[in-house]
């Protein structure tokens, strides 16, 4: 007997759905049933179409061809807001949020609350914002601005503002992306309760241990085409999906072998690089009074230094103070190759042989209006000038050898670089710093939203130019990313430094207890 239970009825349908964009198919002929009371993984590299997919469920995109069923009835969204009312919410992989407004004025965007006078409710606002942020265990103020938080918390604003539409179909795009462990783990105990109220969870990731943990069943696309489906349970392993993301094996990375820097014993002064010491960053909202407090650390050469703990424990904030983004607010000194150097801007950072990465790319690393040309020497340009004007054969030299020895995957220098899939504008981030060449480079979350793919691609960068000498320190919020790459790791708590780990020290669990030592 068919199963007629609402779990077994799809409540949103995609029936031979293609998108196309400038005579190239995004999608083509996709199928995809999800289902309410469960967890609907969607997989498949960068550029698979995965996105595309989910923003014409959103109302983001129209002009597709093929079908949209939502509640068994076809559905034409205008946009966003015609899904949205109607029960489908998106939190984006790039976070879409109003960065000059409040957390409360973010949540409730489009749908404030009115005193019985027709003006904004203020006072309901914050009370229903801080309850969500309860939910999630986000202890800010409602009020807070949300360009004042850090990029995981703004993520848990998103999911936050999604709770409060009271969503029938909620898809979450790399959800966990800048979330910690223990994060991650409150997120998906959220999941498992709006579950069990009937909501559908799209999931989209590329974290594969997580896809297993809280995905009932997944769908893989690869070129814009569904290439498999299948039910998650005892029997489905991570290879399974893999090759069905991919098309072929990955064989999954092995702890990297220590560099002679990299065991934290018997260092020769004269391999030091980078020294940190009495690093103090005072917090310009005051509350905590420390964004970092008393840190002090060494990099050596060919050394890849590892930075672990919780959202908000201070390790962006510790490489942003390095780079000289905070300068009013930092003091502490800071020598490179055994010279005191002080660093008040970004220039000066530079100047000193240092280059960061940023947690957000989109907003921080990229100008995203520009080609991939201009982004890549945007940092080196002087090294291009002749006469005061761009030489374009040392542009295009220059950009040639980045693409090749990154393995940057692109139409031409002068796409957008926006039009790049998440893993190769990462690329053309790093590109950028590495053509100013630099001795230290700073990554805070570099593999944050690629996929397995790129993910290797860039260890494999990653280890490439620590073996050619230069000293790298790594801010990743997944502990098997930092345990397999680095050769020594420090470990942030409540803005201190409570833990510096060697390879041989460090384990999963003596991180996580380094990283919880304050709280």
């Amino acid at each position: 007997m068919e199963n007629s239970s609402p779990a077994a009825i799809p409540v949103l349908e995609a029936r031979n759905i293609s998108k196309e964009f400038s005579g190239n198919y995004a999608l083509t002929d996709v199928c995809i049933k999800v289902f309410p009371e469960r967890v609907n993984a969607i997989v498949g590299e960068n550029g698979a179409g995965k996105s595309t997919l989910m923003k014409i469920f959103a109302g983001v995109y129209t002009g597709y061809t093929g079908e949209v069923l939502y509640r068994g009835e076809t559905v034409n969204f205008s946009g966003p807001a015609e899904a949205r009312d109607s029960g489908i919410s998106i939190i984006h992989q790039e976070l879409n949020l109003v960065y000059n407004l409040t957390v409360a004025e973010n949540i409730f965007l489009g749908r404030e609350p009115l005193t019985r006078i027709g003006l904004i409710d203020y006072g309901r606002m914050h009370e229903v914002a801080g309850e969500l942020l309860q939910r999630l265990h986000l202890n800010i103020d409602p009020g807070t601005p949300v360009y004042q938080l850090r990029t995981g918390q703004q993520q848990l604003v998103e999911i936050a503002r999604a709770l409060h539409f009271d969503s029938k179909v909620l898809i979450m795009d790399e959800p966990t992306s800048s979330l910690s462990e223990s994060e991650t783990g409150l997120l998906f105990k959220i999941i498992r309760g709006l579950k069990e109220k009937g909501v559908a969870i799209i999931y989209i990731s590329h974290k594969i241990d997580e896809l297993l943990e809280i995905a009932d069943n997944f769908t893989a696309l690869k070129d814009g085409r569904v290439t498999g489906s299948m039910d998650i349970g005892k029997t489905v392993v991570s290879d399974d999906i893999i090759r069905m993301m991919v098309g072929r094996d990955i064989i999954m990375r092995e702890r990297r072998e220590g560099t002679a820097n990299g065991n934290g014993t018997g260092m020769e002064p004269s391999g030091e690089l980078l020294k940190v010491s009495n690093f103090v960053f005072r917090n310009p909202r005051l509350k905590p009074e420390f964004l970092v407090k008393d840190v002090s650390f060494s990099l050596y050469r060919g050394e890849i230094l590892g930075v672990s703990g919780l959202m908000g424990a201070g390790r962006t904030e510790m490489l942003e103070a390095l780079f000289g983004l905070h300068d009013k607010y930092v003091s502490g000194s800071v020598s490179v190759e055994g010279r005191p150097v002080r660093i008040n801007s970004v220039q000066d950072a530079i100047r000193a042989g240092m280059a960061l990465v940023p947690e957000d790319r989109q907003l921080q690393g990229l100008i995203m209006e520009m080609d991939v040309a201009a982004n890549t020497t945007l940092v080196s340009l002087k090294k291009l000038l002749s006469f005061g004007f761009i030489d374009r054969k040392k542009e295009k030299q220059l950009c040639s050898r980045f693409r090749e020895k990154l393995n940057i995957r692109l139409a031409s220098f002068e796409q957008p670089v926006a039009t790049l899939s998440g893993g190769n504008q990462q690329k053309v981030v790093i590109a950028k710093w590495l053509a100013a060449g630099p001795l230290i480079l700073l990554l805070d979350e570099p593999t944050r939203g690629v996929d397995i793919g790129a993910r290797e691609e860039i260890y494999n960068i990653i280890e490439e130019l620590a073996a050619g000498g230069m000293g790298i320190i790594l801010v990743s919020s997944e502990l098997p990313e930092l345990l397999s790459l680095c050769d020594r790791i420090l470990v942030f708590s409540s803005s201190r430094l409570t833990a510096t780990l060697s390879r041989q020290e460090a384990t999963e669990e003596v991180i996580m207890k380094a990283a919880t030592a304050n709280l």
